[in-house]
């Protein structure tokens, strides 16, 4: 069945729920906090966050597509199997990513402490390593509040299907543009920039935080 075949009323319905659905999941602290931590310990310009972003949100659909795809054709087992494996793994990018934050501010806070002589560059993970950490960390957490929504969708044909998926590409990817915009304003405007000097250690200690929620999440 195409679009086409269902009645209007319907077909927006659905369209607008799954917008709407896909828009609120983005507000998940998962789908922006890491861009806004990284992209400031990286120094990058708010462009190149809010691009990275875009890229991780299409990669976080294209991933939820395709399972949502396969969870439709193989049935609800594939889903059980999804829920143990994936999000195990972007918990561990995001315990790897706090790890070397932390890790990092030791070092600077040694060096520092050691006196001018000692002071060493301050490590930092190359901007590349960061862009495809961060897509890989969204391209391996599917969106498993909208697997649902296929599920439901699964007989009404792959015009329908197809659509749901330009939805959910449109609210999640806007809706982790506007979370993390509005995160890095905040962090302006209360001027964190005061708190430089613990902020890697921060910056570890939330990622950590972060992928230890999602590690508890799955139990």
């Amino acid at each position: 069945m195409s679009p086409a075949d269902l009645q209007q009323p319907v077909l927006l319905s659905l369209l607008g729920g799954g917008f709407a659905a896909a828009f609120l999941h983005a507000a998940l602290p998962t789908h922006w906090l890491p861009f806004v931590l990284v992209g400031r310990a990286q120094g990058w310009r708010t462009s190149r966050t809010l691009g990275t972003v875009v890229l991780a949100g299409l990669a976080h659909i294209g991933s939820t597509a395709v399972i949502g795809s396969l969870i439709v054709a193989a049935g609800l087992a594939l889903d059980q199997w999804v829920e143990g494996l994936l999000p195990h793994l972007s918990a561990v990018l995001l315990f790897l990513f706090g790890a070397f934050y932390l890790s990092r501010a030791m070092l600077k806070r040694t060096a520092t402490a050691s006196g001018p002589a000692l002071d060493a560059p301050e490590p930092r993970v190359a901007d590349r390593t960061a862009l495809l950490g961060l897509i890989a960390l969204m391209a391996l957490s599917p969106g498993e509040v909208l697997l649902p929504i296929y599920l439901s969708s699964a007989t009404e044909g792959l015009g329908v299907l197809a659509a749901l998926t330009a939805v959910f590409a449109l609210g999640t990817v806007l809706g982790m543009v506007v979370f993390t915009a509005l995160a890095g304003a905040g962090a302006s405007i209360l001027r964190l920039e005061r708190w430089a000097r613990y902020e890697g250690a921060v910056l570890g200690l939330a990622l950590i935080g972060l992928g230890l929620l999602v590690a508890l999440h799955q139990h």
